[in-house]
């Protein structure tokens, strides 16, 4: 007979699960925050005994001696949204007056952020900011042991143990879609990003929504990688089809590609072809034509992951959903009226 595992050790996570109440609740009532109702203090700490929970004395420690750095664990990438993200959030702590400590992972799995938390942890930093835009992320990042507030960065916006912050991605969709379907566009195909990426995933959802209710065929969903290359070539397909007078890319560099393709193959623009992309980059409106996207307020971003954090510190920071930050159309000259 194989020799029996030792059963795992309980973390904040599951006290919050057994006591019915938020990972932020079970943060204050360890640290005696005296914002915690009498009875609420009560079922937390019978389920911290019942689990026989042993807080991280670590991260006890620093809750009276909060530093002013706030950490953040980002993805290892140079992709423009994530990159902007951080950008966001490094303007926000700095005008709050706090400054940043950055570990950047190249796989966001579970291991991977446990070891972030617990170099950001041993840092003393205030608190911690959580890019999480890929599926596995999303998943790794809830029920890490550690008593240290923490806010994440979802594109879903998907309700969690912690605090997110996050851009309404399915509206974005919604608004490129439904301005391309106003200039006349019988339909509009999609050029999507990665499928393990929250945000993509979301604004497959918001283009194909926005076709269904508006009783229009919904092309097949093009998968590409986020990258000019991927646009470009993919768009060598899509050139040839008479059928496709308006495609909606998830991202402005795929958009980049993709009107290479068109401009080579000697498809007018937005004559024969309209295009939309999304997130806004500094280049959209020096590309030819000037491209029509969607902007995502990435300052915004960081203003309410910073905000959120300093209502943990305070205590006043409560559990109700927070809403989305809004994305915003804008129209340029590569989209343009269906043409016969």
């Amino acid at each position: 007979m194989g020799q029996q595992r030792p059963e795992r050790a309980a973390v904040m996570s599951d006290v919050a699960q057994l006591a019915g109440v938020s990972h932020q609740t079970v943060s204050r009532v360890l640290n005696n925050h005296p914002s915690v109702r009498p009875e609420t203090r009560e079922r937390v700490l019978r389920a911290v005994h019942q689990l026989n929970y042993r807080p991280n004395a670590l991260a006890r420690g620093l809750a009276g001696r909060r530093s002013r750095v706030i950490g953040v664990v980002s993805f290892d990438t140079i992709l423009f949204g994530p990159a902007a993200t951080l950008l966001g959030i490094e303007r926000a702590a700095r005008a709050a007056g706090y400054g940043i400590s950055i570990v950047t992972l190249e796989r966001l799995d579970r291991s991977g952020m446990r070891s972030a938390i617990d170099a950001l942890t041993e840092q003393s930093v205030a608190g911690v900011v959580v890019i999480t835009p890929m599926m596995t992320a999303s998943v790794a990042v809830h029920g890490l042991p550690t008593g240290v507030p923490a806010v994440v960065v979802e594109a879903s916006g998907e309700r969690g143990e912690l605090p997110s912050i996050s851009v309404d991605q399915v509206a974005g969709a919604r608004l490129a879609v439904r301005h391309l379907l106003d200039l006349g566009h019988e339909t509009v195909w999609h050029i999507a990003g990665p499928r393990d990426w929250l945000e993509a995933r979301d604004r497959v959802d918001g283009w194909r929504q926005t076709l269904e209710q508006a009783g229009r065929r919904v092309p097949p969903v093009i998968v590409g990688d986020w990258s000019p290359r991927a646009g470009y070539e993919l768009g060598q397909s899509l050139v040839e089809r008479p059928d496709v007078t308006a495609v909606f890319c998830a991202n402005d560099h795929q958009a980049l590609g993709l009107l290479r393709a068109l401009h080579q193959r000697g498809a007018r623009i937005p004559e024969d072809v309209s295009v939309v992309g999304f997130d806004d980059i500094p280049e959209a409106e020096y590309l030819s034509p000037p491209l029509t996207t969607v902007r995502q307020d990435f300052d915004e971003v960081g203003r309410r992951c910073v905000a959120a954090l300093l209502e943990l510190f305070d205590g006043s920071g409560g559990d109700a959903p927070r809403p989305q930050v809004e994305p915003v159309l804008v129209v340029r000259a590569s989209s343009g009226n269906r043409r016969p």
